[in-house]
């Protein structure tokens, strides 16, 4: 039941209250695989005698529990709405990734006799409402749901099962994947480990109206072997990539570490409070410009921390939204042809977490393509691209990419159709490695000194990306960075991620 209205209170946000009707009565959840339905009436709700006495399939059962079910289910109803939940529903309106949740909540149910309010304008109304009604300025649970307009809620839970489902046969492919895909490395390291100076400064950036908040890490002595930046995700943090920085510096690299300041830690705490709505699509460019500044300002030698790095050839590694980001930077353009044609189709069996993010960039793709000459190669590791980058996405690859994803990864699942292609025998020197067992956020390396399962194998590209020299177009035929072979138990050749974006 806890479920049930919380599901009830999220598609509040699903109607349109244009003109004046009558308040949400009843609830009613469709039972899957029968052909049955559980009522709830809201007006039972108001005290324990009330639901005792009531007509509905829940004062059923309540009856049959002596009254416990309606004692613990008041209890949870008067409880007052949380502040920030109020503050997130106003800040938010109107929000593209807050539409896009909105659109996929919508799927489970609706409210009878109203049109999709995707904009989240109506739950505010409905906040407004119950605040207005309430005796303290306090609304509860259950005066935000008498103050929905419309006449009853229909929850469906056969379609929460086929969404279910979907994500089981992503699991399922992706284990699949495992046959024919080589796995991550053991560790390894190409040269003694070096002491690692670790420190934090601030970059003015033209594109910002704050400061870059950086990491660096590097070689506490000795010039420095290269510059490589890594890019957090979604609502994360340098903190939890140290361990590639720290594995990768004590290699002899300089490592910096950006905070995406809309789009990081900090960023996730005031959208869940109230102070700030979601990220915006405008995060999907500042995001790559925030590195392309970093390397100006490391040629231009406006970081102290990095005098005398040399910043004309750059290795990115980025994780989740970082990953994708990376890619920008080597060439590959968004386009949004596929996120037009496919966002709003709930049932797209490819459909997956990630889509929620990619489907709220629609409106800044065109001024995405963010590339970086200086940029020879990258490390995407998790990338939700699967409608961002569309096939016939590699003609436009100026860098070597190397793609990583997790063969449990729930997020961004690897696509076993995209992916069969890249086990052929034609090279063409981008690569992709899954890691036995990783998700999406235990590929992320935390602050551990060894840098975790997928810092071997970044280190070895970044190793190898340096040794090839400048920036190269890859092509049929080229070499692999990472020797075949050499990666898995099986012997089995690394695979091609230039097939994947090229549909072939």
């Amino acid at each position: 039941m806890r479920n049930l209205i919380r599901s009830a209170m999220a598609l509040a946000a699903l109607v349109i209250s244009s003109a004046p009707v009558q308040a949400l009565e009843e609830v009613v959840v469709e039972l899957p695989l029968m052909e049955n339905t559980l009522t709830v009436k809201l007006s039972e709700l108001k005290d324990p005698a009330a639901l005792m006495q009531g007509t509905s399939d829940l004062a059923e059962l309540d009856r049959a529990s002596d009254g416990e079910l309606g004692r613990k289910l008041l209890k949870l109803l008067n409880h007052p709405v949380p502040v920030s939940f109020r503050q997130l529903a106003e800040s938010s309106v109107g929000s593209p990734l807050l539409e896009q949740a909105l659109l996929l909540v919508s799927s489970f149910g609706t409210v009878e006799g109203r049109s999709p309010d995707l904009s989240g304008e109506t739950l505010k109304q409905a906040l407004d409402k119950a605040t207005a009604e309430s005796a303290n300025g306090q609304p509860t649970l259950l005066q935000l749901m008498e103050a929905i307009p419309g006449e009853r809620v229909r929850l469906n839970l056969s379609q929460a099962q086929v969404v279910l489902a979907r994500m089981l046969r992503h699991r399922r492919r992706a284990d699949q994947l495992m046959a024919v895909v080589a796995h991550a490395p053991a560790a390894m390291l190409t040269m003694p480990r070096a002491d690692v100076a670790v420190s934090r400064t601030t970059l003015a950036v033209s594109h910002r109206p704050e400061p870059l908040e950086l990491v660096v890490m590097k070689p506490s002595s000795g010039a420095p072997r290269g510059l490589v930046v890594i890019s957090h995700g979604l609502w994360d943090s340098p903190k939890n990539f140290e361990g590639w920085g720290q594995r990768l510096a004590e290699q002899g690299y300089a490592v910096v570490l950006p905070r995406h300041p809309g789009s990081d830690k900090h960023q996730q705490h005031e959208v869940l409070s109230g102070q700030a709505p979601p990220p915006s699509p405008a995060e999907l460019a500042l995001r790559a410009k925030d590195v392309t500044a970093i390397n100006d300002a490391v040629a231009q030698s406006q970081l102290p921390a990095l005098a005398g790095v040399k910043a004309d050839r750059v290795v990115v590694i980025g994780h989740s939204w970082g990953a994708t980001t990376a890619l920008q930077l080597a060439g590959v353009k968004p386009e949004v042809r596929d996120l037009k044609a496919r966002c709003d189709n709930l049932s797209d069996p490819d459909r997956n977490l990630s889509w929620t993010l990619q489907c709220s960039w629609i409106s800044a793709v065109d001024q995405a393509a963010v590339d970086d000459p200086r940029v020879i190669a990258v490390a995407a590791v998790s990338p939700p691209v699967s409608l961002l980058f569309p096939k016939g996405s590699a003609k436009q690859i100026t860098a070597r990419v190397l793609l990583v994803s997790g063969t449990h990864d729930w997020v961004v699942p690897p696509d076993p159709e995209a992916v069969q292609p890249f086990t052929t025998a034609n090279p063409q020197g981008n690569q992709l490695v899954l890691v036995q067992g990783g998700d999406h956020f235990n590929l992320r390396p935390g602050q551990t000194s060894g840098g975790g399962p997928v810092a071997p194998l970044l280190l070895e590209w970044t190793n190898r990306a340096f040794a090839a020299g400048p920036a190269v177009k890859p092509s049929p035929g080229a070499t692999p960075l990472l020797p075949q072979g050499s990666w898995g138990s099986d012997g089995k050749a690394m695979a091609d991620v230039t097939d994947r974006l090229d549909g072939r």
